[in-house]
């Protein structure tokens, strides 16, 4: 296949594998989560009920041991494994290559099971997130892919483990994709591989659990019938902008406080998180609620129901008092260092304002909002909430959409937000967001990519090599053919197909071998080592092939199975190509933006300033005999210590090539020198006139 093709089908093959692993990783984390959750906090407490005021003194003591044991195992295991999940994956594709090891989201994942069971509010999504992170980083590490592909595979083991945890593929793919950035941008190059590995992560997720998200029970059958339906929605996208504003306070005020001012280990900082946490909870139980249990009985209308109101305002107190309590708790438990994630939570302090919201207008207007709207509102808050928080509007209406079954609740979630991301986008969650793709250091030089990637081999090849030969070519022949000023690379060439290439320092080799060098073919120098391009790859592909090798050069074969030579790729040809090309942008630059004439001005001289202290090359020149050396051989000269050059051959009067040059016959002043030039200056700064 063509090479784009192949890599396509390498890149889609590779995004099935991260799915898979990814969803099979979801799967254990959520086994581990309804073992420990139902054996622990379970035990004590109806997390999903409806009751204010339950004080266990167990309540209090599980989350500080579940914080404990989180801060020991991560501070002891994991150095510097601070932090929620999402900010390291997002750190991890800015500024660390997409490097992002198995050792530590791995850890962080088993320790945030211990937490969420034993009743300290945070998600397992944030984990799940950098764990199929890290299953993408590291299966592009041992396939040795680029860093571009790297990163991709890093956002599809994301997408894949968001996707297979909610049960939402094509919002956990948008939300990989989209959570990198402060605004609305997305890195589309991972959009397909993300896809990719969110369905394999959710097919593989599904036979395990199947759709255990019973929030589709209800959810499924709103819709959105009436345009006066949208003002309380706007209501309540105006709500969830300003919990998500408080929801960000209380986790910046937790994570700045003064641990080490007052002394305190940070190992027994989540321990302490737990303990405000467990107080929390003996006041809000539903605060230690890690499965939406409180939210399902929400939408479900039970609470209403148990509760067997004749007023709604007791409900609007308990609906506030859970989102503020949630808040509030999971800003103990995450701040303080606790493994966990806050993904989950804003999904849950969503839907409980949703609950709140709807309560609170049917307590103030009874009977003007119809039930379903009242109802519908949880779901959609859920949403509103996850968009301010995550700053992802898109993938937050698609990820509640799925895990709800809502469809119909498209149009007024897309209002919710838009408003509830436009009020707290500026305080959202994750502090390693840069605010565009343009501010990323993964996108350095994407224009010029962009160039490299739609221009041709063929376009910029040489197609008649000069320097060509056979493989039973003399030394003396090549140097022959060595034009001055050059730093040649000759292509050996047997029955029009490449076998070797002979270069500067493949020649150097050899003049440092004594006694070799009479006798040496091309055959017996040149490196069999090649890289090797088509003529219909892409420049970009091409210069990472020879950047790789350092090479400075790539011959072009034919792309069938003749493989023959047709010329040769020049790292020199194209970069003389891309400045001819940056010269025509700036030229319409000018033309466009005469303001930033100035600029150019400026730019234009620190450029003459630089091109005058441009660092020398090696590079194959022929030279005079200098009068120091006039009637001493090359050995009695020294020529590599006291002028900087290494003499290969001796030009006669007669235009004939002495190589290798006899090291002991005097010279005269009539021989051209055959020298390289060395890179490095001579010790004394004595010149070769």
């Amino acid at each position: 296949m063509p090479r784009p093709a192949t890599a396509w089908v390498r890149l889609l093959t590779i995004s099935v594998i991260v799915g898979l692993l990814s969803g099979l990783a979801a799967a254990a984390l959520e086994a581990g989560l309804s073992f420990g959750s139902e054996r622990l906090v379970g035990r004590y407490v109806e997390v999903g009920g409806q009751h204010l005021w339950r004080f266990h003194w167990q309540l209090v003591l599980l989350p500080a041991i579940g914080g404990l044991l989180s801060g020991v195992i991560v501070g002891w295991l994991c150095k510097g494994g601070r932090g929620h999940g999402t900010d390291t994956l997002v750190r991890a594709f800015h500024y660390e290559g997409g490097h992002l090891p198995m050792w530590t989201p791995t850890i962080q994942s088993i320790a945030s099971i211990g937490v969420i069971s034993c009743g300290g509010s945070a998600g397992p999504e944030g984990p799940i997130a950098a764990l199929g992170a890290a299953i993408g980083s590291s299966m592009a590490r041992v396939l040795a892919l680029t860093p571009r592909e790297r990163r991709v595979m890093l956002i599809a083991g994301c997408g894949a483990g968001i996707g297979a945890i909610f049960q939402c593929p094509m919002g956990g793919a948008l939300f990989a994709a989209g959570i990198l950035y402060r605004d609305p941008d997305y890195e589309t190059d991972a959009f397909i591989p993300a896809f990719v590995a969110a369905v394999m992560g959710y097919a593989v997720y599904l036979p395990i659990w199947g759709k255990h998200l019973p929030l589709m029970e209800t959810a499924r059958s709103f819709t959105f019938s009436h345009p006066f339906e949208l003002a309380p929605y706007l209501l309540l996208g105006v709500a969830c902008g300003l919990v998500s504003i408080f929801f960000y306070k209380c986790l910046h005020f937790v994570e700045g406080l003064p641990y080490e001012k007052w002394r305190i280990p940070r190992w027994l900082a989540p321990a302490l998180g737990g303990l405000a946490t467990g107080a929390i909870a003996c006041a809000i139980p539903p605060v230690m609620d890690g499965q939406y249990l409180f939210i399902r009985n929400a939408m479900k209308d039970a609470v209403q129901t148990n509760l067997a109101l004749t007023s709604l305002w007791p409900l609007v107190l308990l609906f506030g008092a859970v989102a503020i309590g949630k808040c509030i708790a999971t800003a103990f438990t995450v701040g303080s260092g606790a493994a966990g994630g806050v993904l989950g939570p804003s999904v849950f302090i969503g839907g409980a304002v949703g609950a709140f919201v709807g309560a609170l207008i049917e307590a103030v207007f009874p009977g003007r909002l119809p039930e379903s709207v009242r109802v519908a509102m949880i779901p959609v808050g859920m949403a509103g909430v996850l968009s301010a928080s995550m700053r992802a509007p898109l993938a937050a209406i698609v990820m509640v959409a799925e895990m709800t079954g809502g469809y119909g609740l498209i149009v007024p979630s897309m209002l919710v937000c838009v408003g509830s991301y436009l009020i707290g986008r500026r305080w959202g969650l994750n502090r390693e967001q840069l605010r565009t793709s343009a501010d990323s250091p993964a996108h350095a030089g994407d224009a010029i990519v962009h160039v490299l990637e739609t221009w041709r081999v063929r376009e910029l090849m040489q197609r008649d090599w000069r320097e060509q030969v056979p493989p039973g070519a003399t030394l003396g022949e090549i140097v022959a053919m060595v034009a001055p000023g050059t730093r040649p690379v000759f292509a050996v060439v047997d029955k029009s197909r490449i076998v070797g290439l002979v270069s500067l320092p493949d020649i150097q080799r050899i003049m440092d071998e004594p006694g070799v060098a009479d006798a040496v073919i091309a055959a017996d120098m040149m490196s069999t080592d090649l890289v090797t391009v088509s003529p219909d790859d892409d420049v970009y592909f091409a210069l990472a092939r020879m950047a790789r090798d350092n090479h400075i050069v790539a011959p072009v074969v034919s792309g069938d199975s003749s493989k023959a030579f047709l010329g040769m790729l020049s790292r020199h040809d194209i970069y003389a190509a891309l400045r001819r090309h940056l010269e025509n942008m700036r030229r319409d630059l000018l033309v466009e933006h005469a303001g930033l004439a100035a600029i150019d001005r400026e730019e234009g001289l620190h450029q003459l300033v630089m091109g005058a202290a441009a660092p020398k090359v090696d590079n194959i020149q022929r030279l005079l005999v200098p009068m120091q050396a006039v009637g001493r051989s090359l050995r009695e000269s020294d020529f590599r210590r006291n002028f900087g050059v290494q003499v290969i051959a001796i030009e006669k009067a007669d235009g004939t090539i002495e190589c290798p040059p006899n090291p002991d016959r005097p010279l005269d002043t009539s021989q051209r020198l055959v020298a390289i030039v060395l890179d490095t200056p001579p010790a004394p700064t004595r010149q070769v006139s």
